[in-house]
């Protein structure tokens, strides 16, 4: 009855008894309909906060995020500003889906994180913020490396280099640093190898450059017993190659 043909005070007193009794779902619909109502006027700063957070308490973080935004670009001056603030950004970090997804809202997290960090520097909040951006960091860097992986396992090494370079060159801590010069120099080792006789000689040189950068990054690698091996088979290939090119030259 009060939704349908309740006077606006009381709508908006239910609405806020609702929110309080954290039945936010339902304190959503009244703040809705109240929302043109009050527009302008001193309760829309409650509103506005109340409704973001409800979006937020019912874990509907994109929602929340938008709300959370529009009250700190509406509320500059509020008491609630840098909670405010700090909600938002935390919303879209929540709102973040698993690396094998689409990472376009991890990337907004991180800029939002990273715009809280910088206006509030003094938050109590910074130490957690800085957590979640290394959080999304990992993520993106883990959702780079295995597009890079999945290309090597397809046998599309051109790409697969390429992609493990653009994982390194904007990761430069990367954990996953070993495994990506790894699997670049095996990359290259397959191309090279069985490209046709007019690339073979510059790729395999390409190889075994990979392979000595790889060596003095990781001197005591897991993986370097096999990678010598494969630098042997190179070497091979290589001198054979020459051989042949002098062969050639001799006709």
């Amino acid at each position: 009855k009060v939704l349908n043909k309740g006077k606006t005070t009381e709508q908006y007193k239910m609405a806020t008894d609702l929110y309080e009794s954290q039945k936010f779902n339902k304190a959503i619909q009244l703040f809705e309909k109240i929302t043109p109502t009050f527009r302008g006027k001193p309760q829309m700063e409650r509103i506005q906060y109340m409704v973001a957070q409800a979006h937020y308490n019912t874990k509907q973080y994109s929602l929340a995020a938008y709300y959370f935004d529009k009250f700190v670009k509406n509320y500059p001056k509020s008491s609630k500003i840098e909670e405010a603030a700090y909600l938002s950004a935390h919303s879209y970090f929540l709102n973040s889906p698993i690396f094998s997804l689409d990472q376009k809202d991890t990337e907004e997290a991180i800029t939002a994180l990273q715009n809280f960090i910088y206006k509030y520097p003094a938050s109590n909040k910074i130490e957690q913020a800085n957590e979640n951006i290394k959080t999304l960091t990992l993520k993106l860097e883990k959702k780079s490396f295995e597009i890079a992986r999945q290309y090597y396992h397809i046998e599309d090494y051109v790409s697969a280099i390429v992609a493990f370079d653009n994982l390194l060159s904007k990761y430069l801590g990367t954990s996953y640093r070993e495994e990506a010069l790894y699997l670049k120099f095996k990359s290259a080792y397959e191309l090279g190898m069985n490209s046709i006789f007019e690339k073979k000689e510059a790729r395999i040189n390409d190889a075994v450059k990979y392979h000595e950068r790889f060596r003095r990054s990781y001197p005591e690698s897991k993986y370097l017993a096999e990678t010598n091996k494969k630098l042997n088979d190179l070497t091979q290939e290589l001198s054979t190659i020459t051989t042949i090119k002098t062969e050639n030259d001799g006709l």
